[in-house]
């Protein structure tokens, strides 16, 4: 009997021990975490008891809000980690597709420094042609306004220039002398011809490229003048053009070309009233400078014209 009293004494002192709160607070400081390994181990079966009591959750669909919630073995910190890509995915691939103020201030930078895209390089290229154009156009006018001056001053009138339609890049120019000792100054002499006429046109990249120029009037023969008014001359042609050529040095030379392959004024009846033709003189001065650059440009005989 006294053996059994002495155990329920004990019972008592040990539940008392375990229920003081002083008891509790060493125990807590003792262990660190409070309870032990025993007292985790009940914790954990309490919560697999208690998670396993919970409704199955419906699945969420892909995307959606609900992948916001941390699965079993997943911290929130690491959740949200995963998250935050997945966040910031769109915004960042707006941004890629050049869309208007997309991104932050660090992908607006990285997209100026990458330059304009293709559109914007596209577009920007074709300012570079017109501007080509501009300059050339400004080129040819100044020079052409010198060219005319420079004429305008000239002592002997040798020459004299009239503007087509009040164009600087159409001119009818008057050769007004030729070798006095020629038979073309005795021609022009005894048909009270002033001054043999001619055409020339400037083309867009003068003074790179040379004028076309042809003949109007009088109808000439031989002398380097071909059919339509065309003139066999090298130095009209690419190959054969420099740019420092000028209008007045152009004519000194046509002028001796004329004397050099004696040239004379039609006075054949019925050929010499038909007028050249710029049509025929153009296909004439093509088909020329090919045999010219396949044969050479060589000084015809006299008799060849």
């Amino acid at each position: 009997m006294a053996t059994l009293l002495r155990k329920i004494g004990l019972i008592r002192l040990h539940n008392r021990d375990t229920e003081d709160p002083k008891h509790h607070h060493n125990n807590h400081r003792a262990g660190g975490g409070g309870g032990g390994p025993q007292s985790a181990a009940l914790r954990g079966k309490g919560g697999a008891k208690s998670g396993g009591n919970k409704p199955p959750q419906p699945p969420h669909p892909a995307g959606g809000a609900g992948d916001a919630s941390p699965g079993p073995g997943k911290g929130k910190g690491k959740r949200a980690a995963e998250l935050a890509p997945r966040d910031k995915a769109p915004p960042a691939a707006a941004g890629a597709a050049g869309a208007p103020g997309a991104g932050g201030p660090r992908e607006r930078a990285a997209g100026a420094r990458a330059g304009p895209g293709p559109a914007a390089a596209a577009a920007g290229g074709s300012l570079v042609p017109a501007a080509r154009q501009q300059h050339c156009a400004q080129v040819r006018s100044r020079r052409l306004m010198k060219e005319l001056r420079d004429i305008a001053r000239l002592s002997d009138r040798f020459i004299s220039v009239e503007l087509v339609d009040e164009s600087l890049f159409d001119w009818n120019v008057k050769l007004h002398q030729v070798d006095k000792d020629s038979v073309l100054w005795q021609d022009m002499k005894e048909t009270n011809t002033e001054f043999i006429l001619l055409n020339l046109t400037f083309p867009d990249n003068f003074p790179f490229s040379p004028p076309f120029m042809r003949v109007l009037s009088p109808r000439l023969e031989n002398g380097y003048v071909l059919d339509g008014g065309a003139i066999c001359m090298e130095l009209l042609t690419p190959r054969g053009w420099s740019s420092a050529y000028t209008v007045e040095a152009v004519m000194r030379q046509f002028a001796a070309s004329l004397v050099k392959g004696q040239g004379r004024i039609c006075r054949k009846a019925g050929k010499s009233k038909k007028s050249f033709s710029r049509k025929e003189a153009e296909a004439t001065f093509k088909s020329l400078v090919k045999t010219h650059e396949k044969y050479g440009w060589v000084t015809p005989p006299v008799s060849d014209g």
